[in-house]
């Protein structure tokens, strides 16, 4: 019988937490530095390179990725011969003060983003608890870890359906992914979960992200003609036919959007085919390891030259200098979808529990805390600073869950443009183009790297809501995209549409899309 501790359990969730929250895992790593090399959009070019800047910036800063921190998300298998002679708490306990734990170190705070009473209150727990924990008793010894933090716009791109047995499942994916939208933060990984029944296919759609990125491997295998399971050759079609969408990184058009396609299946009723969907997003964070007894786990950091050599820096020729402190209107409406903007100056900030406080002070007639006219507004819940720093990570939240507000800021407030991560729905478009307002995109999954840009940051409204208290930012150089103008033209409709047709006429033939 091997015993496993309760504190090394509870040490080595806390540290893996820590961990992931700024180390990418190599994998992921070196084939997005694949796919930034085989990129041709320039777009989308530009979003990896910041994507692969923040991930160095945060390895070296050991600050997180993405302000996401997540909602934690662990995976045991305890050996049938492990015991816990100390244990005063139970598993769920346990993961939960690990967690607890890192996400209130003092050396790098991660933000708390769990609420309890979801259908009611919506109240945040402060420490990022309770913990989603899946665990099975199975043969052996010790005690088998993955954690993972899983952020809000990738989880809520998750799919099901119940299919046909005679159903292809390959078209639902490619009917599927582009309704997805880029909430998801793509390039990033797809995981399937196939047969069982709803809820296991769901689990194993989430469990099959948890392994390593190895498409290329696959592709390899392909090429030197050996056989491949059906699994591994539904895989390799996906890929291909994921990325031949053109929906590219950040949705904004290109070669990669996933870097791998992952699949677990599991028997089934005869009459069924259930599907799950998950994706990884840009911010893909988890680790393995294993409890013998011998102690907490000891995870090694990875090397810094092995992180791509790919360092993004604003783009001084192509885009413009945007002062917030003077802007009008009229020149928002001069804006072109694809302009490259660099903002300076103050811009106020505000998400989800902002948005519908605001809205019920208009409904009653009452003031608001702060000035919305000729303001622009991002859609952000930063990460609480550390040492000299004014502000923690803050990359943009999901734009499309403000689109019921959008036109009540635009014509109620004096509110003149917004900031947020892809795209926006139908109805967020109208009410721009009939404002003659426009949307700007940050780059989702560079959260570090646009902190950098934020030189002062105070609360001034709504404090009591913690990270999604509105803040004004005093900001310099801080890249954007103009994903949608006073016309109403919108890149993350033309720019995967454009991808998708030049991958379709055969024009990158002689560029693999694969990870290659």
């Amino acid at each position: 019988m091997t015993a496993i501790r309760q504190q090394d359990l509870i040490d080595s969730i806390a540290d893996a937490f820590q961990y992931i929250s700024f180390y990418h895992p190599q994998d992921y790593i070196q084939a997005l530095g694949r796919a930034w090399e085989r990129e041709q959009g320039a777009a989308a070019k530009d979003a990896i390179a910041q994507i692969l800047s923040n991930s160095r910036l945060s390895a070296e800063g050991h600050r997180p990725i993405c302000q996401d921190t997540g909602i934690a998300v662990v995976f045991l298998k305890v050996g049938m011969n492990v015991r816990w002679p100390d244990a005063t708490l139970s598993l769920q306990q346990m993961v939960d003060e690990g967690v607890r734990r890192a996400y209130l170190n003092p050396d790098n705070p991660l933000r708390a983003s769990v609420l309890a009473d979801p259908a009611g209150a919506r109240k945040n727990t402060r420490d990022n608890t309770p913990a989603v924990l899946h665990y099975e008793i199975v043969a052996g010894d010790q005690v088998e870890v993955i954690c993972a933090a899983k952020g809000g716009g990738s989880e809520n791109k998750s799919k099901f359906a119940a299919l046909n047995p005679s159903d292809s499942i390959v078209d639902w994916v490619l009917k599927t992914v582009p309704t997805m939208g880029a909430g998801w933060c793509p390039p990033g990984i797809l995981g399937l979960g196939i047969g069982g029944t709803p809820e296991k296919a769901m689990l194993l759609a989430k469990e099959s992200l948890m392994a390593p990125v190895d498409m290329h491997e696959l592709i390899e295998r392909q090429r030197s003609g050996a056989a491949l399971t059906r699994l591994e050759a539904l895989r390799l079609e996906l890929y291909e036919k994921v990325n031949a969408l053109g929906i590219g990184a950040q949705g904004l058009g290109g070669l990669t959007t996933v870097l791998d396609v992952k699949i677990l299946d599991y028997p089934t009723h005869a009459a069924s085919l259930p599907v799950a969907l998950i994706p990884n997003c840009a911010a893909t964070r988890h680790v393995h390891f294993y409890l013998d007894g011998s102690g907490p786990a000891r995870l090694e950091p990875p090397k810094l030259e092995d992180w791509p050599a790919v360092s993004w820096s604003p783009d001084l020729q192509s885009a413009k200098r945007v002062q917030l402190d003077t802007l009008s209107k009229e020149e928002v409406a001069t804006w072109k979808a694809g302009d490259k903007l660099l903002l300076n100056g103050k811009m106020l900030t505000g998400r989800d529990a902002a948005h519908k406080r605001i809205a019920d002070l208009l409904a009653k007639g009452e003031p608001l805390p702060v000035d919305f006219r000729n303001r622009v507004i991002y859609y952000v819940g930063p990460v609480d600073p550390v040492r000299d720093e004014v502000v923690g990570p803050a990359g943009p939240t999901t734009a499309t869950r403000m689109d019921p507000f959008t036109r009540m800021m635009l014509e109620q407030t004096g509110l003149i443009a917004m900031i947020g991560k892809s795209e926006r729905g139908p109805v967020a478009v109208q009410a721009i183009q009939d404002n003659r307002s426009a949307y700007l995109m940050a780059v989702g999954g560079a959260a570090y790297l646009v902190a950098k840009a934020i030189k002062s940051a105070q609360v001034v409204g709504f404090a009591d809501l913690g990270m999604e208290a509105i803040y004004e930012f005093d900001v310099q150089d801080m890249p954007v995209t103009v994903a949608v103008d006073a016309n109403g033209h919108n890149v993350h409709e033309s720019g995967p549409a454009e991808w998708r047709q030049r991958i379709a006429s055969g024009e990158f033939k002689g560029i693999a899309l694969a990870t290659a």
